[in-house]
């Protein structure tokens, strides 16, 4: 499903053209859109970037479209790869209380939305390589998107909740919309946090059984 059709779907179902609600349809979508990735895990929509620890700081930037973390390695200078565990920013600050004391890194934490904190403080500017689900760029700038060509429901559904709510619907048609909404979620569930783990190796990320 493309935007161009997504936008008059929504229309369609609403039987809704008047042209505030038309202006608000790409508000719908975005909502809907930022809902379903703070609540599905798709491994298609996982990048890495590369880069460098600076030597005496223990943070790092996270990337612009940064959503969640899957995993980040630092690199030793024989091209090793270390994976860091995942910790709270309070157990990096007990156990490496002086940010003087430096060393090679072992664990990290998001210390909050844009920055990781490492401990120890990198002693030397080791190359890293992070793993993370991003936020993909939204089929209204796009026109096309990964979910509206492989999962269209589930955005459909979600963006009709957000334009019934805009539009103040009856409380049984929002339930009933929130309803389908929910059934196309759960299906998409079932594929990333489900059918796309199944191989998965690491046992940290979410993941639920199939049959």
């Amino acid at each position: 499903m493309t935007y161009t059709e997504l936008r008059q779907a929504i229309k369609d179902y609403t039987e809704n053209f008047e042209t505030t609600f038309d202006n608000n349809i790409p508000v719908f979508v975005k909502q809907a859109e930022n809902r379903i990735f703070n609540t599905i895990q798709f491994p298609a929509l996982r990048k890495n970037v590369t880069g460098n620890l600076t030597i005496n700081n223990k943070y790092l930037s996270t990337p612009t479209d940064f959503l969640a973390v899957f995993s980040l390695a630092v690199i030793n200078s024989s091209g090793e790869f270390f994976y860091l565990n995942n910790k709270d920013v309070n157990y990096i600050r007990e156990n490496f209380p002086n940010p003087n004391t430096t060393g090679f890194a072992k664990v990290y934490a998001l210390f909050d939305d844009n920055t990781f904190i490492i401990g120890p403080t990198p002693n030397a500017s080791y190359a890293m390589e992070l793993h993370y689900f991003y936020y993909p760029t939204s089929i209204v700038t796009a026109g096309t998107s990964w979910l509206g060509t492989n999962f269209d429901p589930v955005l459909l559904y979600g963006s009709l909740r957000e334009a019934y709510l805009f539009m103040k619907g009856e409380p049984d048609l929002i339930a009933n919309i929130e309803q389908k909404y929910t059934e196309a979620l759960g299906q998409a569930k079932r594929l990333g946090d489900g059918l796309d783990r199944q191989d998965a190796f690491r046992s940290g990320q979410v993941r639920i059984p199939v049959t």
